[in-house]
Order: C-alpha cells, then structure tokens, then sequence
C-alpha cells in the first residue's frame, strides 16, 4: 500500500487522534454484545502506546443518530470496555469538539481519551472543513484504523486528512492487503459464494469479479432471482422483480466468459418464516406457496464439490437464514468445509462475519472484514474516500 502506515510515524512525545470503528452491537440495556470491532483495533492502539505518544485520543461513530445527541448510542460502554481490554485507565469525554474537550485531553493524566459519537454533529457525515479542522485541532497526527467506514467521505475519514499527517492502523492495512489482492492478484482456481438478500446488493461485485473468478456460487435470497430468470418457479420466495433482466444478463455474460456459476439445486422451503414452521427438502423448483429459506444437501455437497480445489475464496452474505438454527445448516456446514481447505479465505464483513463469528470459525479463517460496505466496494473495484485521503509514502 504506497501510503503511510504507523510503522513510518515517529509518535514520540505527540498526540495522535485516531479514527477507530466502535459501531458495536448493543442490547437493550446497553451491553456490548459483541465486541469484535473493538478487538480489532488493539493491536494498533498497543502499538502507538508502545511508542512514546504524549496521548491518544480515540474517535468513533455508533448507530444512526442523525446529528442529534441520542443517549443509547452514547460511547461510554465503549470506554468502559475498553478499559478492560487494554488493562488501562481510558478517559471518556462527552463531546469530540470544542474548547472545553481541547482542554480536558490537555489536562488528562490517562494517555488514552475517547471521544463521544462523532454523529452527534450532523457536520460529521456532511465532511464540514470547520468539523474538520476543529478535530484535527486536538493532535499533532491523524491515524485511521476504521475500514468500515473507509468508503465514506466523512469529516473524521477524509476531511482531517486535510490538516494532519495522516497513516493507516494496521487493520486498515490489512484489509487493503487482503482484499486488494483478491481484486488484483488472488491464487488460482478463485472462488467467490455470493448470498444474501439481494441481486442489486452485489452487482458491482460479481461485474468486477467475474472475469478473475473461476467460478461464482451464489446462495441465500438472491439465488431465487437467478433461478427465476432461468424459469424455474420460487413459489413465494425472495424475489426482486426489477433484476430478472440483470441476472439473466449476468448468466449470459458468464456463459461468454466460459465462467460457471452455481446456482442451489435443491432447497429447504418453508410456508411461512418463524422458528416453529414445519419444513422440508425440495428440488430446483420450489412449488408455490412455499418460501426459500436454506440451500439442501445437494447443494451444500455440490458446492463443496466446486469449492474443494480453490486456492483462493472470496465469500460476501448468507447462503440461508442463517439466524435462525433451523435455516442455518447450508452456511454452517459450507464455512465449516471452507474452514478446512488450506485456502486463503476472505469472508465479507456483515451478516457474513456474524455467521462466522456464531459458527466459531473466525480463527480458522485467513481474514473476516471489519467492513461490511467498505469490503463489498472495495471488491467492486471502488476507491475509498478514507483511504485515498491518506499522506503517500
């Protein structure tokens, strides 16, 4: 990556501020439930500490606010449990502009300081330069370790960079290192499992993916608008009307490039979608009235049978409903064979980390995405705001 990492700062004696991505999932009563993200930048934070910085100052977003001040996605279990984590005291301020905030870091005896919600000021997702500037104001020197957010153009991601010496954390640049070379460079056969909801979700994808793939094995919701545009019935499955032609011209697209892609050769269908709803195998076609919920055992057995000689996987969304135990068999037992293969595996941020994370298979993967949009445009051959804006080396 030809731009600054942390390894090229000299921290000694200066206050860095840097962007991390604590958008963590939280209960009702504001426990963390999964503090993934938060994990995720410590070995950047450990490493600044361990380099002579006067202080580190941390910001973050957490939900959608929308500009207003909204106790439930105040930053504060954040601080707690990063406390925690780093066995150190954190200092928790309850703004991240101003005067006040400038001199309460000053005064600080804690070296780490976190910031409240970034998105408590609408300037923050309008890239306002006074936003901006008045962020930059708190450090000598402007670190970014939040991938996620990286496809935004936001004051706290691209707007700083304007005024401070700006360098990637290490799980930025990890992400650009996996993920760029799964774009540029991947070893070969490489396989992309694309699932989820949606067709128009990963267009962008598998429009830049599938002249380097060897071949696509789609899942999940968005397999039912490809089986319909080769005529097969869905009975009430997920469909997405306005994309048949899309996924037909895909289909086509891929036959000209002599690419395979793989579509569910049977399905577990269901009448309606609740834990208690009786279920059962069928084929390609699923009758009507029935929903779609999960790939069958054929499939889970052929797409095995396709991904078992791939050198490098790229896998973005669900093969079923997988929050649900009862749908959940098709993305369990394919990551479960992934999981075993000895291939560099990718797994897309979002629903699909949260599948992993909830197989327990987040260690035998090569690399799980902190960045849900930032992972899947970036695999759309995207530039990113947050990481273009970064000084060259």
């Amino acid at each position: 990556m030809a731009k600054l990492s942390v390894k090229d700062i000299d921290f000694k004696g200066k206050t860095v501020l840097m962007r991390a991505d604590f958008n963590v999932p939280q209960d009702a009563n504001l426990n963390i439930t999964d503090d993934t993200r938060i994990r995720a930048t410590l070995p950047t934070i450990k490493y600044i500490l361990e380099h002579g910085v006067e202080k580190l100052v941390l910001i973050s977003h957490l939900g959608r606010p929308d500009g207003k001040v909204v106790a439930k996605y105040s930053l504060k279990s954040v601080a707690v449990r990063l406390k925690e984590l780093l066995a150190q005291d954190v200092l928790f301020l309850n703004d991240c502009v101003g005067e006040k905030i400038k001199q309460e870091i000053d005064a600080a005896k804690e070296k780490v300081v976190l910031l409240e919600n970034l998105r408590f000021h609408a300037e923050e997702e309008a890239n306002d330069a006074n936003f901006a500037k008045q962020l930059a104001s708190l450090a000598d020197i402007f670190v970014n370790d939040a991938f996620g957010t990286a496809h935004r153009a936001h004051a706290s991601t691209e707007g700083v960079t304007h005024f401070l010496k700006s360098a990637a954390g290490f799980l930025l640049e990890k992400e650009i290192q996996y993920l760029g070379n799964a774009v540029q460079n991947p070893a070969k056969p490489f396989m992309l499992i694309l699932g989820g909801a949606k067709v128009s979700d990963k267009i962008g994808m598998i429009e830049n993916l599938l002249p380097k793939a060897d071949a696509i094995i789609v899942g999940g919701g968005m397999s039912y608008t490809f089986l319909k545009a080769q005529g097969k019935q869905i009975g009430n499955s997920k469909l997405e009307k306005d994309k048949l032609d899309l996924a037909k011209s895909i289909l086509e697209k891929a036959r000209g490039l002599k690419k395979e892609i793989v579509l569910p050769v049977d399905n577990l269908v269901v009448d309606n979608i609740d834990l208690n709803a009786k279920s059962e195998i069928v084929g390609e076609e699923i009758p009507e009235g029935k929903i779609g919920v999960d790939i069958g055992p054929k499939t889970i057995k052929l797409f095995e049978d396709k991904l078992k000689s791939a050198k490098t996987i790229v896998w973005n969304g669900p093969l079923g409903i997988f929050e649900m135990d009862a749908f959940s068999k098709g993305t369990r037992e394919v990551a479960q064979f992934v999981s075993t293969l000895g291939a560099v595996t990718i797994i897309g941020g979002g629903d699909t980390a949260a599948a992993i994370v909830k197989f327990k298979l987040e260690s035998k993967m090569t690399h799980i995405s902190t960045g849900g949009g930032a992972s899947l445009e970036y695999l759309e051959g995207k530039l990113l705001p947050g990481v273009t804006a970064l000084t060259d080396k």
